[in-house]
C-alpha cells in the first residue's frame, strides 16, 4: 500500500512515516506544503494520501482543499485528513463523496499507534474513519437541536456514535459486548427514528448518519 504524506511539521511528518513504514505501508513521499502534496500525488499516484488540514502559506484549509481536489482527480484514492481542531464542516466536505476511503482524525489520535494504523487500514480498504471526538461533538449538538436524536436511548446513542465513526456491525458488537443481531436491531431502530433508509453498505450508512447529524445545526463546531 503506497502512501504520500503532507504535513508541515517535520517531526510529525517523520514520525508518521516511521509509524506507517513499521506497519507495512510504503511511504513513497512526504512533503510540507499542499502544492508539493498535489505534485507528489500526480507523480506517484499512491493508494492513500494523509494530509494535515492546515498547511502553508495561510495555515487555514490548504490541506483539505488539496485533499478534495485529489479526490476529484482520483475518486478511488483513499484520503485521511488530520486536524488539531474539531470542525464539522471538514467531515461533511470529505464525506460528500459517494465512495468510501475517507478519514478525518484529530492529530492527538496518532499517539494511539495501534488505533491510528487500524483506522488507516480501514480507510485504505475503502471504509470510513471519523474521529470519536468529532462524532461525540456532533451527536451532542444534534441531541440538543433535534428531537429525533434526543429521543434515542443511551444504548442507541452509543451505537449511533460508533456507526458515525465508520465501525462495522461486528466491530460495534465487540466494543459494546453485544451480539451482532442486537446491533442490527439497534441500527434498524435508529434508522426508523431518524427517517433514514436502511443500507448495508458501511460507507453509505456513515454518509447518511453524518449528513443527518450535520443538518441538525449550522454553527461551526
Amino acid at each position: 500500500m503506497r502512501i504520500v504524506i503532507g504535513e508541515d511539521e517535520v517531526l510529525l511528518r517523520e514520525g508518521l512515516a516511521h509509524v506507517l513504514d513499521t506497519d507495512g505501508f510504503d511511504v513513497v513521499a512526504s512533503v510540507g506544503t499542499a502544492a508539493q502534496l498535489e505534485r507528489e500525488v500526480a507523480r506517484h499516484v499512491p493508494d492513500l494520501v494523509i494530509t494535515d488540514i492546515r498547511m502553508p502559506p495561510t495555515y487555514t484549509d490548504e490541506g483539505l482543499v488539496a485533499a478534495l481536489r485529489i479526490r476529484r482527480a482520483h475518486p478511488t484514492m483513499a484520503v485521511v485528513v488530520l486536524s488539531q481542531h474539531v470542525q464539522r464542516r471538514y467531515a461533511t466536505d470529505l464525506l460528500e463523496s459517494q465512495t468510501g476511503g475517507v478519514g478525518y482524525l484529530l492529530k492527538q489520535r496518532i499517539a494511539d499507534v495501534q488505533t491510528f494504523t487500524s483506522d488507516v487500514h480501514r480507510v485504505a480498504d475503502g471504509g470510513t474513519a471519523l474521529d470519536p471526538e468529532v462524532v461525540a461533538v456532533m451527536v451532542t449538538r444534534a441531541s440538543r437541536l433535534s428531537g429525533a436524536v434526543g429521543g434515542l436511548t443511551p444504548r442507541q446513542l452509543e451505537v449511533l456514535g460508533l456507526m458515525a465513526e465508520g465501525r462495522s456491525n461486528a466491530a460495534i458488537a465487540a466494543q459494546l459486548v453485544l451480539s451482532e443481531k442486537a446491533v442490527v436491531q439497534h441500527t434498524s431502530n435508529i434508522y426508523d427514528a431518524l427517517g433514514l433508509p436502511v443500507d448495508a453498505d458501511d460507507h453509505r450508512r456513515v454518509l447518511a448518519v453524518i449528513r443527518y447529524l450535520a443538518s441538525a445545526g449550522t454553527a461551526t463546531l
